[in-house]
């Protein structure tokens, strides 16, 4: 897939920091609105999404390769469960919010929610990778059909 016309990529890369901007806005506010970590993430994918559809499959791996992915989707549950396990060493229960001892915060202010953004963090870094990884595998994947009408699965290698 070679990526589509002048006007489709001249759009994609004016509102591309407008997307990615409102998934961060959608993590790191979900304490607050509604949104979080799985919203920002998706939100952010879909930019990754729209970049692979704007630009073509071989453009958008050069940049965001596999293996960057993977190991972000790794990061976003490696940050989720050391999160959890602080918890459990400093409130005594796996999951409890163990920063509100140290800052107690205030009602409705960005940084009164403990754990809770640390949390987001990790879920949008692991939703994010974790959709796009699907997507580029999905782009690739062909299902040939063989003579006695039975399917073979194929997967395109990158360049």
């Amino acid at each position: 897939m070679k990526g589509m016309t002048i006007i489709v990529q001249t759009i994609t890369r004016l509102v591309k920091i407008f997307i990615l901007l409102y998934g961060l806005y959608l993590t790191l506010t979900g304490h607050l609105t509604p949104g979080g970590g799985f919203a920002g993430g998706v939100v952010i994918a879909c930019l990754y999404i729209l970049l692979t559809l704007a630009y073509g499959r071989q453009w958008a791996l050069r940049r965001f390769p596999r293996r960057l992915a993977g190991s972000l989707d790794s990061v976003g549950g490696f940050i989720f469960l050391i999160v959890a396990c602080l918890g459990f060493g400093f409130g005594g229960m796996f999951f409890v919010n163990f920063l509100e001892r140290f800052f107690p915060g205030r009602p409705f202010a960005l940084l009164s929610a403990g754990t809770i953004p640390l949390n987001n963090i990790a879920i949008c870094l692991k939703v994010a990778a974790s959709l796009f990884l699907v997507f580029i595998v999905m782009a690739g994947a062909r299902l040939l059909e063989k003579k006695d009408r039975t399917y073979d699965y194929k997967q395109e290698e990158e360049e």
